[in-house]
């Protein structure tokens, strides 16, 4: 599977209509992959869907799966969604007793492997050992639900995630998730994201064709 370049705009399923799924996901077929937002009501205060629903929406998208795990028992539970064929699965380093061991369980399974880290959760563990994985996610916001408003103090922390990742000559994917559109993406770029999960500000859209593109427009412009 050939994944996109940066800039990535992935727009999150939690925004779409659960009753007609599969209109929603070709509305989005012009982003670049779909973000699944995967709550389990312990690690996160909300619940959305498991792995048979995973499963359906990876048969119909028209773009890759990028799975993000929001459940306790990510070192058991992860892995399978790997195995329903996701482009990539993203668990929180909040929720595993060793993130490295999962993320190469996850790569070996053949997904990519990212990790996920809270507003509150600290770089370092995860800056040391950034070999280790293809993608991490700065939440943006608390996790659990959507449209909440963007967290501006969490920008020195991507900051300091793109600093190491030059420093190392890595290739990792940053991800920001939470309050991403128009007037937040353009710090989350500046800061050294390149893949953007957008919810509301892209379902919400009149015009989701063209509200994808302005996003993606707008991260290049301010990408270093």
């Amino acid at each position: 599977m050939t994944l996109p370049s940066a800039p990535r705009i992935e727009p999150s399923i939690l925004s779409a209509d659960f009753a007609n799924m599969q209109r929603d996901l070709e509305r989005i077929a012009g982003a670049d992959l779909v973000h699944v937002d995967v709550m389990d009501n312990h690690f996160v205060p909300n619940l959305t869907f498991g792995p048979q629903m995973v499963e359906r929406v990876q048969a119909v998208s028209p773009i890759p799966l990028d799975v993000h795990l929001m459940i306790a028992d990510v070192d058991r539970w992860g892995p399978g969604y790997a195995e329903l064929g996701a482009a990539s699965v993203t668990f929180h380093a909040e929720a595993t007793a060793d993130p490295v061991a999962l993320a190469r369980r996850i790569r070996s399974i053949g997904s990519r492997a990212g990790v996920a880290l809270k507003p509150g959760t600290p770089i370092d563990d995860i800056a040391a050992n950034l070999d280790e994985f293809d993608q991490v996610l700065v939440m943006t916001v608390e996790p659990g639900f959507g449209g909440q408003s963007f967290m501006a103090d969490m920008m020195p922390k991507l900051a300091a995630l793109r600093a190491e990742a030059k420093r190392r000559g890595s290739s990792v994917w940053l991800q920001v998730d939470g309050g991403i559109a128009p007037g937040t993406i353009e710090q989350a770029a500046a800061a050294g994201a390149d893949s953007f999960v957008a919810g509301s500000a892209v379902f919400g859209a009149d015009d989701i064709d063209q509200r994808i593109r302005d996003l993606r427009d707008l991260a290049r412009t301010h990408m270093h």
